[in-house]
């Protein structure tokens, strides 16, 4: 034990006193008496709120999740629920998981936490999407809501993603307050705690289902732009693959692409049901090929049009269309934003529907390609950091002050949202999109891929990349830290044949945005890279995006400005 810091063996000796921890947990701690390190890891700080709120690995201790967190980082959000619910009658809050290890314990333990408080728990009794939590806290017109999620993360994790009465999640301001009420529970004794029996007959645990399901559904279908066209004919030739990944889209997708009129979906198999261990992949990330390795193969089979895969949580959705020689190719997050964009605004403009004041709103990490597209629809474009919390916070400011009328609004990271029934990003309405926009290009000739040529040839030959290094620990947080403060205070004067025009350093809170630690360097040809640590992985994540004057210019450009920075980055 004096092997660990001072912070680490404090908070250790407290987990191994306090009365309320159960004797299991502490038996799981002792074990790890001859592990330090492990147990360094497990307690050098505790879990902190990022850009998806409190994510981490599943195990004992305050830098893990696991009941104890769970529930007071809920004893916090029921003192911010109470400030802030000031109606008549008990403040309220959703909650919903997905199908990761401990999901529906997590999920209980919050409920009764909630109850604890005197604060009505209205619970999914099995998975539910993010988005469909987002939706539901809206539609219930609940004070918040409660996502028990890691999204995208290795099956070691899971995550705690707290919303607010718009159903968005809590931007910084309202995170801080979260924040200081868990400071405030010292001891887990401090978490009140109600029996599901004595919730239940109390009136403080309510139970969802169907009904909530079949708002959900309907809310997203009424979205679609070519409902009509798809059930009379398109949706008959158009054959879609799709892979939940093991998560929570195979119901709310499945359904919602019926209701519009497509008769020809299939779900690959081996990944339609929830698995807790996503055994068919390495990761259940929509962003990777290699998770639509069987979705392709299934494709190649049947001869589909288009393969579609959203993540654990279903808010984040990949598609795979065919390119000029039949070949699937993964299209980036940028591509099929900007595709979407695309579709959806010209199809608004053909119905005489595309307000003269709509807006798209994309974070400062997303490509230009997309704001490109929109500007020629007559929308005015407005960036967000990372994170769709802030884009959620636009819709919202939009819709009270009048100005503008959102569109749609999406992320490189694989979020879109279009409608204005939720504040997060929804793989469900996206896989609807893409979809239908294939469907519709499909009677014309065209494939999703020859559209994006189109695009290109119109608006230029945007092009982006992405690489990321996990550095895992504590030695890794470090080490982020110390990559951002070696681009920070010594920025380069010129990169990859271009002077470098301007550096953008938002922890300084530019243009009117939240203070976040983030470097954007802009280059003298347009091009552009930006160094973020992530806010829920141990990972640094480098943006980059060029513009090119022909797709394989392009190519060439980024590979290069890829190699230099990198080479920085990893100290070569």
């Amino acid at each position: 034990m004096t092997q660990l810091s001072p912070k680490a063996a404090e908070t250790l000796s407290r987990w191994l006193q306090d009365p309320s921890v159960d004797e299991n947990t502490k038996a799981e701690l002792n074990l790890l008496a001859n592990e330090p390190q492990e147990l360094e890891e497990r307690f050098y700080r505790d879990l902190e709120f990022g850009t998806g709120g409190l994510r981490g690995v599943i195990g004992a201790g305050s830098n893990r999740i696991n009941r104890y967190t769970v529930g007071r980082a809920t004893q916090g959000f029921a003192n911010y629920i109470l400030e802030q619910h000031t109606g008549e009658g008990r403040p309220s809050v959703v909650i919903a998981h997905d199908s990761r290890r401990f999901s529906p314990e997590f999920t209980l333990e919050a409920a009764l936490v909630l109850a604890g408080n005197g604060i009505e728990a209205h619970l999914f009794p099995s998975l539910r999407s993010t988005p469909q939590l987002s939706f539901t806290v809206r539609h219930l017109k609940a004070t918040g809501g409660v996502v028990i999620t890691a999204s995208h993360n290795p099956p070691e994790y899971n995550g705690y993603k707290v919303y607010n009465a718009e159903g968005g999640q809590l931007v910084p301001h309202e995170a801080e307050k979260v924040i200081s009420y868990i400071l405030e529970v010292d001891s887990f004794n401090g978490v009140k705690r109600m029996s599901q029996e004595e919730a239940e007959a109390g009136g403080l645990l309510h139970w969802l289902g169907e009904q909530e399901d079949e708002a959900f559904t309907d809310t997203v279908a009424a979205v679609s732009v070519a409902r009509d066209e798809i059930t009379s004919t398109l949706g008959r030739d158009f054959k879609i693959v799709y892979t939940p990944l093991h998560g929570t889209g195979n119901l709310p997708v499945r359904s919602v692409l019926s209701k519009i009129g497509f008769t020809q979906v299939h779900v690959v198999p081996e990944q339609e049901l929830p698995d807790s261990e996503f055994s068919t992949v390495k990761s259940p990330n929509p962003e990777e090929r290699e998770a639509f390795t069987l979705a392709i193969k299934l494709g190649e089979e049947l001869g589909a049009d288009l393969l579609i895969g959203t993540d654990p949580d279903a808010d984040r959705m990949g598609a795979v269309v065919r390119d000029n020689e039949g070949k699937f190719v993964v299209l980036s997050g940028n591509q099929s934003g900007a595709l979407m964009i695309h579709y959806y605004l010209s199809r608004l403009q053909e119905q005489g529907k595309l307000p003269s004041n709509g807006a798209v709103v994309k974070t400062i990490v997303t490509s230009e390609m997309g704001a490109a597209v929109a500007e020629h629809y007559g929308a005015t474009v407005f960036n967000t950091l990372t994170g769709f919390k802030y884009i959620g916070e636009k819709m919202t400011q939009f819709q009270q002050s009048g100005e503008y009328t959102y569109l749609f609004g999406y992320e490189e990271s694989y979020g879109y949202l279009a409608g204005n029934y939720a504040r997060d990003k929804d793989a469900v309405l996206a896989s609807m999109l893409i979809a239908e926009a294939g469907a519709y290009y499909k009677a014309q000739g065209k494939t999703l891929y020859d559209v994006l040529q189109e695009l290109y040839e119109q608006f230029g030959y945007f092009l982006e990349s992405l690489e990321s290094r996990t550095l895992k620990g504590k030695d890794g947080v470090a080490q982020i830290q110390g990559i951002m403060n070696d681009w920070r205070s010594n920025p380069p004067q010129e990169i990859s044949g271009a002077a470098v025009s301007e550096v953008l350093d938002y922890s300084l809170g530019l243009n009117g945005l939240p203070k976040e630690n983030v470097l954007k360097y802009l280059l003298s040809d347009g091009s552009w890279f930006c160094l973020r640590p992530s806010g829920t992985e141990p990972k640094i994540k480098v943006y980059f995006a060029v513009r090119g004057e022909s797709l394989q210019n392009a190519k060439d450009k980024v590979a290069t400005l890829t190699q230099q920075v990198m080479s920085r980055v990893d100290g070569k």
